[in-house]
């Protein structure tokens, strides 16, 4: 079974199957990633001694806010509204920017440092482990004509790196076997190879066209791949941004 997505410029439209497990990844992924926010909202609430109706309130609220996010980025990418290239700014440019806003809000407020101080620094960690099923199926759109060449493995993007690693440095620190250097080497060069794919990604677009007009990155324009940006590379910064609060109040050698 496919799925033809809405356009503006129709013939750009990705064409994906509801059935084949590299479209599914981006269903499953940022559900995932809304779960593991829940758990973390609940777990760090409970850990700093809230009350169950103080709990129950800050789980509503992350739901919600989580949820309404990403209904806000899918009803944008399915109206057709990030393709608008020729508006100034573009749309899809103010989506970058509510990421990032979004991010460092969430991470330095008093939310971000619950969680940075109650979740064990091991699990925030590998939950970054999620960039490698992610990049996997992102080649995947590649081999399938969806994604250009630059923003897979096979082209410019190493964030692979950080997905692999992630699970060995999550075991050394669980384990306690990684101290605070190897860590914040870590989550520096985690962070380095999530900015690069970002700016790949941007230079690919429309307004840019840096790799050529064969190369164009419109597929995350449309749904559900407009959930890469919105929410995996916003949990992504976050997690990066929560590594380095928990790093700092941690007992790491």
């Amino acid at each position: 079974m496919s799925a033809q997505l809405p356009a503006t410029t129709l013939e750009q439209a990705p064409e994906y199957s509801l059935i084949d497990p590299a479209a599914l990844t981006f269903f499953v992924i940022p559900a995932m990633l809304v779960c593991a926010l829940l758990w973390g909202t609940g777990v760090a609430w409970r850990r700093s001694g809230a009350g169950a109706s103080a709990v129950r309130r800050a789980l509503v609220l992350a739901g919600v806010l989580a949820v309404g996010w990403m209904a806000l980025s899918w009803s944008a990418a399915a109206s057709g509204v990030l393709l608008q290239w020729q508006r100034t700014p573009p749309p899809f440019a103010l989506l970058v920017v509510a990421i990032v806003v979004i991010a460092v809000t969430m991470t330095a407020s008093r939310f971000g440092a619950r969680i940075a101080r109650e979740i064990p620094l091991w699990v925030l960690i590998g939950i970054q482990a999620f960039r490698l099923p992610l990049e996997l199926a992102m080649h995947a759109m590649y081999t399938r004509g969806v994604m250009p060449v630059q923003m897979s493995y096979s082209g410019l993007n190493f964030d692979i790196v950080t997905g692999i690693t992630a699970i060995v440095v999550a075991w050394l620190v669980a384990t306690g076997r990684a101290g605070r250097n190897l860590v914040t080497a870590w989550n520096v060069l985690g962070l380095v190879l999530l900015l690069n794919v970002v700016v790949v990604a941007i230079l690919a677009t429309p307004r840019f066209r840096y790799f050529g007009d064969d190369h164009l990155n419109t597929w995350v324009m449309y749904p559900p791949f407009v959930w890469l940006p919105a929410v995996m590379v916003l949990a992504a910064l976050a997690g990066h941004l929560l590594i380095f609060r928990a790093v700092e109040s941690s007992r790491l050698p």
